[in-house]
């Protein structure tokens, strides 16, 4: 049994679902605005809003704690107090704009985070309330320190373990094809839809307007929807992909995010036609290897290798 074992089981009890469900549909009723939610999810930074304010909140809540665990001066505590309560809504408002557009397993752990950290923010309010009236309220805030520890702990596990908040697209510019790769003719791409297509060892969705051919990698930066499954969304003359999961919205031309709750753009493919067949790579980053071609025989191995570990074959050579 290993330390965090417990943290695991939370992704699996069901038993969240009832209030973890009925939280997430008062959030999505009361973040109806698009542009509101927009902000809360960070579309704005291209970076998730949450884990900024978040740290902000923490680092004046724990910083306080151990003052009073050392028995520091009171003034300097409840300014720290006061600080992180400021910083105390906008917080917990981007963490609920975030929970809302989660998969069960994240909002299981997430609902224990949110309780946890609001425990944290009553023992520091009960803190400054005891202050207020002559007394210390040291106790309150060092044991507000504490769950308020084990709340980041919560939060570190749904951002790094349940990646709640990661690029789920960053690895394509690594894994993608560095060398074009064939995506069929021209004419068997259908005009105006999402299709899906295989380059390399990676699948891209491709959409075609007239004779304009766009690839771009076929998962959503968010939590890895099939962008193919989704719908064309033509604004005004700007083509955008609309997640079929959670609804993020993409710019066709460059994969730049336009709506959330994804912040990340999708990954972009050039493109070139040769004769009648349309051809593609991977948009590389400066100074980092996409991968390679590589040689038919290279990937049966591969596959082979794959095999033989799922019906225990030790191969050589």
């Amino acid at each position: 049994m290993r330390p965090f074992d417990d943290i695991n089981r939370l992704e699996r009890a069901t038993w969240l679902d009832g209030p973890a469900t009925v939280a997430r549909t008062v959030v999505q009723r009361v973040l109806r605005h698009q542009g509101i939610k927009d902000v809360l999810h960070g579309v704005w930074l291209g970076h998730p809003l949450h884990p900024g304010v978040a740290q902000f909140a923490l680092g004046s809540f724990t910083s306080a704690a151990v003052l009073d665990a050392v028995r520091g001066p009171r003034s300097g505590s409840s300014g720290l107090i006061a600080a992180g309560l400021a910083a105390t809504l906008p917080t917990v408002a981007s963490g609920w704009a975030d929970y809302a557009e989660a998969h069960e397993d994240q909002q299981r752990v997430g609902l224990v985070h949110a309780a946890t950290n609001g425990t944290a923010v009553a023992l520091f309010v009960t803190a400054l309330v005891q202050r207020a009236n002559g007394g210390s309220g040291r106790v309150p805030s060092v044991v507000g320190g504490v769950i308020a520890g084990v709340g980041a702990l919560l939060g570190g596990h749904l951002g790094y373990r349940q990646a709640l908040g990661a690029n789920h697209a960053e690895d394509i510019t690594h894994i993608g094809p560095a060398e074009w790769q064939p995506l069929g003719p021209v004419a068997n791409i259908p005009e105006g839809e999402p299709v899906r297509r295989r380059a390399g060892e990676v699948d891209v969705v491709v959409v075609r307007r007239g004779a304009e051919v766009t690839v771009l990698a076929d998962r959503c930066s968010h939590l890895s929807a099939p962008l193919s499954d989704g719908e064309l969304l033509d604004a005004d003359g700007d083509a955008r992909l609309v997640c079929p999961w959670h609804g993020s919205q993409f710019r066709v031309a460059d994969g730049c995010v336009v709506h959330g709750p994804a912040t990340a753009s999708v990954p972009r493919f050039e493109t070139r036609t040769i004769g009648q067949s349309v051809e593609t790579r991977v948009v590389r980053i400066p100074g980092v290897d996409a991968a390679p071609n590589r040689p038919d025989m290279d990937l049966q191995h591969d596959l082979a290798v794959a095999n033989d570990a799922d019906t225990g074959v030790t191969r050589h050579g």
